[in-house]
């Protein structure tokens, strides 16, 4: 008669030798198995790893009020260590333009046109000069966009921007268009065109409370 062990002890695992290894080699077992076998160029398959994925999101209000929350946002981004420009293409009287733009957290950069006050009325309105400082901040922008220089671009009132006629509408959708994959964009401003709003990953539209 064949005497087989209880359910409560477990069986006894044959030797090394009985399972034909030599001393001091490892079993099998899914922790200690074998490497896939390389493919028919001798390359082994390799698991690829998820590019990040930028987003572009836009802002908006009936009222001047989105700008608050998104600068707060790439504050915290550039905080963390990331590369931030933020361009507010209406706002003047500081008399910056690209030369004398100040740097917040060593990482982040803020333009504004080089105009003694802030701009309201339609392009037509203001002599060549201003016209001159909004061209000049787009013309920096889309340069950092296009070269991939930052990881969050803000452009502040752009649209507006483009429906004063300060900024070619054509241009604009370009441009956005050929943003680097990995680079988050946001707009913000009143006023967003339907090509910008059908363009964006995300929309934010604050309201006032009836």
């Amino acid at each position: 008669m064949t005497a087989s062990l209880p359910a409560s002890v477990p069986a006894r695992r044959p030797s090394l030798a009985q399972a034909g290894l030599a001393p001091g080699a490892l079993p099998a077992t899914p922790a200690h198995r074998p490497l896939p076998a390389a493919g028919p160029a001798g390359v082994a398959h390799l698991r690829l790893v998820a590019q990040p994925e930028g987003l572009l999101q836009i802002h908006t209000a009936p009222f001047r009020g989105s700008f608050a929350t998104v600068l707060s946002q790439a504050l915290r981004t550039a905080g963390l260590g990331s590369r931030v420009l933020i361009c507010q293409f209406l706002k003047g009287g500081v008399d910056q333009g690209v030369g004398a733009s100040p740097w917040l957290n060593g990482r982040l950069r803020w333009l504004r046109p080089a105009v003694p006050a802030c701009l309201a009325e339609p392009a037509a309105a203001h002599p060549q000069e201003v016209l001159q400082a909004v061209a000049e901040l787009w013309e920096f922008s889309r340069e950092q966009l296009l070269a991939d220089a930052v990881d969050l671009m803000v452009l502040d009132e752009l649209a507006l921007a483009v429906e004063l006629g300060y900024l070619r509408a054509a241009a604009v959708l370009e441009t956005l268009e050929q943003r680097p994959a990995r680079m988050d964009v946001i707009l913000t401003g009143p006023a967003m065109a339907p090509e910008l709003m059908a363009m964006a990953d995300q929309v934010t539209q604050l309201r006032r409370g009836l």
